[in-house]
């Protein structure tokens, strides 16, 4: 179900819940990320989500992007055990210790896979056929064959936090599937899948 918020826009009760989250949906979620620096934050982003809001990352992205280096791969991939440390006690990012190595390991995993076309390929070579049309919230899906895969793929190349919910959710916010509400002002925006 949406709800149709002050400005007359149809949205999903999600998107209404916070400014910053309307301003998220309204603006990034669902657009295509065909860069490999976008990419690569995006897949490491979702990685820190696991068990928190989307709200929780939303509002550490800038300090997330100064942690990381703008979530440059060929600088985080040089981050040493005294860079983990540094980062566990900065207080503008989730000190997850497990996370920070797997943003670490996923900047390398990330360089390594140029030579086999690159992330923005892998990741974009598991797009579907088709689109969820759903209706409601209760009919969007939090994992499917695609996202199975290609978490097993990213894993097999090195990769850490890409689980099949956790690139589901990935496939959703880059634009791979389309998982606005068929009554949303956003559906179809992303020109991948126009209704």
């Amino acid at each position: 179900m949406t709800v149709v918020g002050p400005d007359g826009l149809a949205r999903p009760v999600w998107a209404l819940a916070d400014p910053l989250l309307m301003h998220y949906y309204d603006t990034e979620w669902g657009m295509p990320v065909r860069d490999e620096r976008g990419l690569y934050e995006r897949i490491c982003l979702e990685g820190f989500q696991a068990g928190l809001s989307w709200a929780t990352i939303l509002r550490k992205r800038p300090n997330f992007r100064a942690a990381f280096a703008g979530f440059d791969p060929d600088v985080v991939a040089t981050f040493s055990d005294d860079d983990v440390e540094r980062l566990l006690g900065d207080a503008g990012i989730i000190r997850h210790r497990g996370k920070i190595r797997a943003t670490i390991t996923n900047a390398r995993a990330t360089i390594a896979l140029r030579e086999e076309g690159g992330l923005v390929d892998l990741v974009w070579g598991f797009a579907p056929a088709d689109t969820p049309r759903p209706r409601d919230h209760s009919e969007v899906p939090t994992v499917s064959p695609e996202s199975k895969a290609l978490s097993k793929a990213l894993r097999s190349k090195g990769f850490a936090f890409v689980g099949p919910t956790t690139m589901y959710a990935l496939m959703e916010a880059v634009g791979i599937v389309d998982t606005h509400l068929l009554t949303s002002h956003r559906r179809g925006s992303s020109g991948v899948w126009p209704d």
